[in-house]
């Protein structure tokens, strides 16, 4: 890859469940619980002290999904690519345990010291209040027999909500408040500008609510601005070229250091007429209004030699007018809180890197300097080719660690392997096993990201063809979809194959891939992403549930957006970290075939074959021994044996039985999951998932075609060739249990289910099995197995070798479904077909 310069960078998504509550609803449904937080706090400090031990984490705010009442959390860890340290002191972020009695005063005395620091007023520190008309409307509406702090509502969260505000004390502040906003000034590094915040109600009540105080600011309070005057925030576009970022965290000058170098006295004068004060590193400045009624700034003392008003002022020139056009209003804060026995320090959104690390490393030394461990929280970093980050994540039923790009393959290997061993080292594990012992993996997933050092180094980007290859390969051979995929697979599940949902997808896909040409150069990036976007997506257009998903390729929403990267979200977790690095190693391989000789022609409209011969474990095995060969005739020698591992983890073994030199050996298939129509629920509709249905594989080998046949529950099974010698599959779909609202609630379940190997000349069974879906004494397990080996013996007991259909008697002769000729539907009637 170095010398063909692909530049190809890989991450991953890889999740994990709970080694000693696996029982839980936070690890099977729930996304959040009482545990994760802490075990988050503990594997995202092990990852720190393994990659990144100068850097900082970040308890931020999650993903909000419709139907959850709050919004979810992420734990983040930043460092720098060049080394230097962002934070230096781990014991100075606090734990998620840690219960120490800080209150308002501590979150004064620590917000006035940052304002010190990095060279604001600190008479611009504002208490920020809960706004106690509100409650105490709340209140009014309660019961006139219960109290605030037990109001027995319903509603835990409404109940939390109402005790923890009266317990709190209306007239005590929430914490406190720095109008803060950074202005880059090149000359001196990063400059901070403040104002004091002023509203009708005199005081700055907060928004009700649940989430941390920086998002429940009364922006809408504050003096109106016009869109002209309003500072938005605008981060740096990931696209564009960055320099290296200063060698040291603290690059501006606080407010004494600014004074004493223009030679003022350390306290800045404030206006007393009324206006907004506002100040620059430690220069303030007066707002007046102009005859057109806007705002104008006026320095109030001398700005340093080195800038352009100063260095025009120092040489007798006349001072540049443009700095108040360049100072505008603050509308931006950095709130500090105490919080569960912690000191929460919300940081504001800020537009670039450099500013966010220089308010960073001021807020560390205080911290050092106070003995207050504290949380970062609120906003993270603008998006920056110079930082890593790995993100520690709830989602239903996981943990979800989002790994940092590796830029080669020993990186990969090390990231993957340190990750499996820091999780299982902070209880939490990759083994999650069903109630009848089933192997299955985590729930959710192990996508593969891949891209480039910077959005612009992507391959993708450079050579669109790429992209076109793999999504042209990966449709050509099915088995890339289902060999990796999770339990739940089809046009409705989280990573659905492009032709398993609209018809015409394909056709659609082939008018775009005829405008993608090799030559990267005269192709923008954004063609790439436009030619794509609305095509690889889910049957409702999600284009985040793709099973190669370009969401953060090159978007036009925003730089977030434009990160150069393809997700390969059909790869379920695997248990060992072995498997997963043969997952990565295979689109290393795919990506590098492609980079060398892009894949040309049309797509192969599979149509039910999909959902009929590419359920079966034989046929997914054989067409990836075929993408194998491909790789090895382009001189990529990749090993099966590196996959038998995952085919077994995928197909697991049910049982084998050999009579009269014949096997007959049973496997688990794959099994597309139909979703219901919606249904209604509290808040809104829900659409169930009916699993009721199972798919088994029925392999006999070593039989006379003409004479024997392969029956269940007294049905002929549809076998077909293999091509290897005297050997045949089917596949048999039946219904494992009845649930009271399904796609066919009418249809009892089939379990168990007998298999016999049936002589036509005599007429009789050789020989059979019985399968059972739960335990064959009726045993109902309570518990879901403690490990693999339990979990095992859950599965081969549901086989009995015994139990063929005795006596002389005639199958029911099938007829197959010209749709699915490779599978026994037991929920259809023998003949359906022709009637």
């Amino acid at each position: 890859m170095q010398a063909a310069d692909v530049r190809l960078t890989m991450g991953g998504e890889p999740t994990f469940v709970s080694i000693d509550d696996f029982e839980a609803a936070e690890w099977n449904a729930d996304a959040t619980g009482p545990t994760k937080r802490g075990l988050a706090d503990e594997l995202i400090r092990k990852l720190r002290d393994r990659f990144a031990p100068g850097g900082f984490l970040h308890y931020g705010q999650g993903k909000w999904y419709p139907g959850e009442t709050l919004p979810r959390w992420t734990f983040s860890l930043y460092w720098r690519k060049d080394g230097v340290p962002i934070w230096q002191n781990p014991q100075a972020i606090a734990r998620e345990t840690d219960a120490a009695p800080v209150g308002t005063a501590e979150s004064e005395r620590f917000t006035k010291a940052v304002a010190e620091a990095i060279g604001v007023p600190s008479d611009n520190v504002l208490p920020a209040f809960e706004d106690a008309g509100y409650w105490l409307l709340r209140e009014a509406q309660l019961p006139e027999n219960v109290e605030p702090t037990d109001s027995k509502l319903e509603d835990r969260e409404e109940r939390a909500r109402l005790a923890k505000v009266f317990e709190r004390g209306l007239p005590n502040p929430t914490g406190h408040v720095l109008p803060v906003q950074a202005w880059q000034g090149r000359a001196r590094g990063v400059r901070w500008l403040s104002e004091r915040w002023k509203t009708r109600r005199k005081n700055l009540f907060l928004v009700p609510g649940d989430s941390a105080m920086g998002y429940r600011l009364p922006l809408a309070a504050l003096p109106h601005l016009g869109p002209a005057d309003f500072p938005f925030i605008h981060p740096d576009d990931p696209t564009q070229p960055f320099p290296p970022l200063p060698p040291q965290s603290r690059q501006q000058w606080g407010r004494v250091e600014m004074q004493q170098h223009m030679g003022g006295p350390a306290d800045a004068p404030q206006d007393g007429a009324g206006g907004v004060t506002q100040s620059i590193g430690g220069m303030s400045q007066s707002a007046e209004r102009d005859g057109g009624g806007r705002q104008r700034m006026q320095p109030l003392g001398p700005l340093p030699a080195g800038t352009a008003a100063g260095s025009a002022a120092s040489s007798g020139g006349p001072a540049s007018p443009v700095v108040g056009e360049i100072v505008g209003h603050v509308r931006t804060a950095l709130s500090i809180e105490p919080r569960d026995g912690k000191l929460c320090v919300f940081m504001p959104p800020l537009e670039s890197a450099e500013a966010y690390l220089d308010l960073l490393g001021a807020i560390e030394e205080i911290a050092i300097r106070e003995d207050l461990p504290v949380q970062i929280e609120g906003y993270g970093p603008p998006a920056d080719p110079r930082l890593n980050v790995i993100r520690v994540a709830p989602d239903p039923g996981v943990i979800e660690v989002n790994v940092h790009p590796s830029a080669s393959w020993e990186e990969s290997k090390a990231i993957t392997m340190g990750v499996y061993e820091d999780a299982r080292q902070s209880r939490l594990g990759t083994d999650k096993f069903m109630i009848d012992g089933k192997h299955a993996g985590t729930g959710g997933g192990n996508h593969v990201v891949v891209g480039g050092a910077t959005p612009l180094d992507s391959p993708f980007l450079r050579r669109p063809d790429l992209l076109k290859s793999l999504v042209l390969y990966w449709q050509r051979h099915p088995s890339l979809s289902y060999l990796f995929s999770g339990l739940f697979i089809g046009p409705t599940s989280q990573a659905p194959r492009v032709d398993e949902g609209r018809h015409d997808q394909l056709y659609e896909l082939e008018i775009a891939m005829a405008q993608v040409t090799r030559d990267g150069f005269s192709t923008p990036p954004w063609l790439t992403d436009r030619l794509f976007r609305n095509l690889l997506i889910d049957v409702t257009g999600n284009t985040h549930r793709a099973e190669i998903c370009i969401d953060k390729l090159y978007s036009p929403d925003g730089p977030t957006g434009r990160l150069g990267l393809v997700e390969f979200r059909g790869f379920e977790m695997p248990p060992e970290p072995k498997m997963s690095l043969a997952q990565q190693l295979l689109i290393r391989a795919l990506i590098m075939k492609f980079w060398k000789a892009p894949e040309e022609g049309k797509f192969v409209r599979w149509g039910t074959e999909l959902h009929d011969r590419f359920m079966l474990p034989e046929f997914v095995w054989a067409d990836f021994q075929g993408v194998l060969a491909d790789l090895s005739r382009s001189g990529y020698p990749l090993k099966p044996e590196w996959f038998e591992a995952q085919s077994e983890f995928r197909f697991p073994f049910c049982g084998r039985i050999e009579r009269e030199g014949m096997t007959l050996e049973l496997r688990q298939a794959l099994e597309p999951w139909n979703v219901m129509g919606e249904t209604g629920a509290i808040g809104g509709t829900v659409r169930f998932v009916d699993s009721s249905v199972e798919r088994l594989q029925v392999k006999l080998s070593e039989f006379i075609p003409a004479r024997h046949i392969v029956t269940c529950n007294g049905r002929e099974v549809p076998m077909m060739a293999t091509g290897r010698g005297k050997e045949a599959v089917a596949g048999v779909r039946f219904k494992a249990w009845q649930p009271a609202s399904g796609l066919h609630p009418t249809i009892p379940a089939h379990a168990p289910l007998t298999f016999d190997i049936y002589d036509r000349w005599s007429k009789r069974s050789l020989g059979g099995c019985v399968y059972h879906v739960a335990h064959p004494g009726g045993r109902s397990y309570e518990t879901f197995p403690v490990n693999s080996y339990e979990a095992e013996a859950r599965r081969l007991a549901r086989f009995e070798d015994i139990g063929h259909t005795p006596g002389s008697y005639q199958p029911v002769r099938e007829i197959p479904d010209p749709s699915f000729p490779a599978t026994l539907d037991l929920r259809r009637p023998a003949g359906l077909a022709v009637m």
